[in-house]
């Protein structure tokens, strides 16, 4: 069993659980009460250099990243640095997240967030939007074309975003026909975790104009982000080398100022 494979058999038992324990209809109200959407991708838009900086604590690949987590801390620190946006993890077998990570983010801050997790289900892209997440993720490895168009019709229903993510030609394509104007192209091959900035570089030249992309994974200098630039790429998420930098703040405004 491949780790998605591994990912996705526990995340549907968990969808199983959270519906037992509360009814889609509970979880819609919740969801209406929630603060308004911030505008994710809007807030991309608007800037020259999009950042998603990601609260992670730990991954699969690497095991724990940052001992020291207080995610309204580093939330804090990501938005005084110069992020644009914020990415959450939520997932915790894998991640050692929570849900509550992404409320105390956001309520710390005024940056638009990502909910980031791994989605099977509409379900829970309206558990997303009762937690105030503003954006979901949506990995085409992971899912089939119908999963991926009830997932992206539900965000839009929430008037949510949806960065949707792929790695090759082929998700990529599957991602453009589901019409969505939020990629993410990652850079780290889910299946072996190897990681090679080219990929975004690659891929970038097929999508077309009017298309927003974001390179995820494997970034961690100017240096990067420079690359990425002459490529025409110039929203990206990074996660790992800020959260184990000790002054996050200073971390976060080094790489963005030193492109």
């Amino acid at each position: 069993m491949s780790v998605l494979e591994r990912i996705a058999a526990y995340k549907r038992e968990e969808v199983a659980a959270a519906k037992a324990r509360k009814p889609l209809a509970a979880l819609n109200d919740e969801a209406r009460a929630a603060p308004r959407p911030r505008g994710f991708q809007k807030a991309l838009a608007a800037t020259k250099r999009g950042l998603i900086a990601e609260i992670k604590r730990a991954s699969p690949s690497k095991g724990l990243i940052r001992n020291e987590f207080e995610p309204a801390e580093i939330a804090r620190a990501y938005e005084m640095g110069g992020a644009t946006c914020l990415s959450v993890l939520t997932d915790s077998p894998s991640f050692q997240g929570a849900p509550e990570h992404l409320v105390e983010a956001r309520n710390a801050t005024s940056l638009p967030v990502l909910r980031k997790d791994f989605m099977l289900d509409p379900y829970q892209v309206a558990e997303s939007r009762a937690l105030g997440a503003d954006c979901i993720l949506i990995i085409m490895a992971m899912v089939d074309d119908a999963t991926a168009a009830r997932l992206y019709a539900s965000a839009q229903e929430w008037n949510m975003d949806a960065l949707v993510e792929a790695h090759d030609k082929k998700e990529l394509d599957r991602a453009l026909t589901l019409g969505a104007t939020l990629i993410g192209i990652n850079n780290r091959d889910l299946t072996t975790f190897e990681t090679d900035i080219g990929t975004a570089i690659r891929l970038a030249a097929r999508v077309p104009k009017g298309r927003m992309i974001v390179a995820e994974s494997g970034l961690s200098s100017p240096a990067d982000l420079a690359v990425l630039a002459k490529a025409g790429i110039t929203n990206y998420l990074v996660g790992e080398s800020l959260m184990r930098a000790a002054d996050v703040e200073k971390a976060t405004r080094a790489l963005l100022e030193g492109v």
